[in-house]
């Protein structure tokens, strides 16, 4: 299974931890920062890492980078904004992780289903006299006055008893089809009953 996520660059941990700090009140607005080789040699990063750090903590108004008088901090809010604004990206990264994870489940949980209905008929095409909830077949051809209706609309389990688990449309199969799906020419569609529900079924289907 795949999953997308964003990975963020080495100098926007540092800055988003500088900004952490300064929060946390390890330095006060009018403090000065350590050197871009002390930084450095704290991260274990390379002096430009350093410096990309601190351009895009300047770039948010959180510091300040004057020859001379080296990294001043500025502000304390805009470390807030600055850290509120990259746990929104990594909730939407959360999110779409979970979603892409979710729907690859939602696909082999289909199917599984399949093939638990693909096994079901076949059981029951080889043991049909000893199974009391024999799934069983019908095709929806021209004419039939079902055609164009909701399950729902023509009250099929009311009419006949039997329980529609899949229809077979256009070489595919549609599993678990909800009171809303709408029968078309040419369908297949699986149901699952008894003996008498086979017949009432027919009846419903043909006879009309």
């Amino acid at each position: 299974m795949s999953s997308e996520s964003i990975v963020k660059p080495v100098y926007q941990k540092i800055a988003i931890d500088i900004a952490n700090r300064i929060v946390a009140r390890d330095f006060n607005v009018g403090d000065k920062l350590y050197g871009r080789s002390s930084l450095a040699s704290q991260y274990n990063v390379s002096p430009e890492t350093i410096r990309r750090a601190t351009i895009l903590l300047s770039d948010m108004g959180i510091v300040k980078v004057t020859k001379g008088s080296g990294i001043i901090i500025e502000s304390v809010d805009n470390c807030l904004k600055f850290i509120d604004k990259f746990k929104d990206i990594d909730s939407m990264t959360s999110l779409k992780k979970e979603i892409t994870g979710l729907m690859a489940k939602r696909r082999q949980l289909d199917k599984s289903m399949e093939n638990i209905t693909n096994e079901l008929i076949d059981y029951s095409n080889r043991f049909n006299k000893s199974n009391p909830f024999t799934p069983f077949e019908f095709e929806i051809y021209a004419g039939l006055h079902i055609i164009g209706k909701a399950i729902s609309e023509v009250k099929f389990w009311q009419n006949t008893g039997a329980t529609i688990i899949a229809i077979r449309r256009n070489g595919k199969l549609i599993l678990s089809p909800g009171p809303y799906t709408v029968f078309m020419e040419n369908d297949v569609f699986i149901a699952i009953g008894d003996e008498s529900t086979y017949y009432r079924t027919k009846k419903f289907l043909y006879d009309k």
